[in-house]
């Protein structure tokens, strides 16, 4: 497959997937995804791959879903694979959450390890990219987040409850603030983080090792893991907590608000009336 949106590169017997719309900062379309996905299949299927790391090209990870690229008319909306457009369906069931769902569960069920390195921005879907990650190594200083629970809907992948504490995750989600990698790291929610300088080298001084192990190995202790989770109710709870995206976002009170402000006023404006409170407080984004 010939990538638009991405890079794509074995060495060392690590695939690397380079997020590779820079001057979107790495917003995920539909077309991006649709090439993640297509790449994390093939490093898959590749005896001469043993891990893959996820990263983003330019200036940040990724700063969320690219929603513009959504907006493509009703006779040719671009959207992810899987999307239902019968009028049945398509204006309640949560289409778009079900769809990043079923994509980075991709991930999840990836027979190889996957791990995210992210430096600058892993912002709202950014996030939930990073937070199904295997392993997550970041740059001290990134910011990592999901602002829209301010005003837009509930998080697509609900994986505050599965990375973070009780309290901290109902921290993060109600006021919507972001946290350094460092900070990140001191809760539990990524692996590790080192200055922003040394991230480059300190990930691949991780992943040489690693990358020597038996796939195999490494296969069964990812499933081993899961299966914990799977248990203890991972799944069900991420299927479960769609329909309240679609009420938060099309059903509650208030709810279009944003949408509406950014279409009148400009996506600046819009993020200024969501945000300035907690900007007025000191809190990043």
């Amino acid at each position: 497959m010939d990538y638009e949106n991405i890079l794509y590169g074995v060495e060392e017997r690590i695939a690397t997937i380079t997020l590779n719309r820079p001057e979107k900062r790495n917003a995920l379309s539909p077309a991006l995804r649709r090439e993640v996905i297509h790449a994390l299949k093939a490093a898959e299927a590749d005896d001469d791959v043993t891990l893959v790391l996820i990263q983003g090209a330019g200036p940040a990870f990724c700063a969320g879903y690219d929603m513009n690229s959504y907006a493509g008319g009703d006779d040719r909306p671009e959207r992810p694979d899987g999307w239902n457009h019968s009028e049945n369906f398509e204006s309640w069931t949560g289409q778009f959450p079900r769809s990043c769902l079923r994509d980075w569960l991709t991930i999840w069920e990836l027979l190889k390890p996957v791990v995210a390195k992210v430096h600058g921005h892993a912002l709202a879907g950014g996030s939930e990219l990073m937070s199904m990650c295997d392993i997550v190594f970041a740059a001290d200083d990134c910011l990592i987040g999901y602002p829209p629970t301010r005003a837009q809907s509930t998080p697509d992948i609900e994986y505050f409850p599965w990375k973070l504490s009780m309290a901290q995750a109902k921290y993060l989600q109600l006021t919507g603030n972001s946290i350094t990698g460092k900070r990140a790291e001191e809760l539990g929610w990524i692996a590790k983080s080192f200055p922003a300088d040394e991230l480059d080298e300190q990930v691949m001084r991780e992943l040489r090792p690693l990358a020597t192990l038996h796939p195999a190995m490494l296969a069964a202790n990812k499933l081993s893991l899961n299966q914990s989770y799977e248990v203890m109710g991972f799944r069900a709870a991420l299927n479960s907590v769609v329909p309240w995206y679609s009420i938060a976002r099309s059903f509650r009170p208030g709810a279009g608000e944003f949408q509406t402000k950014a279409a009148n006023d400009g996506l600046k404006s819009a993020l200024k009336w969501r945000d300035q409170a907690f900007r007025d407080e000191g809190f990043a984004l």
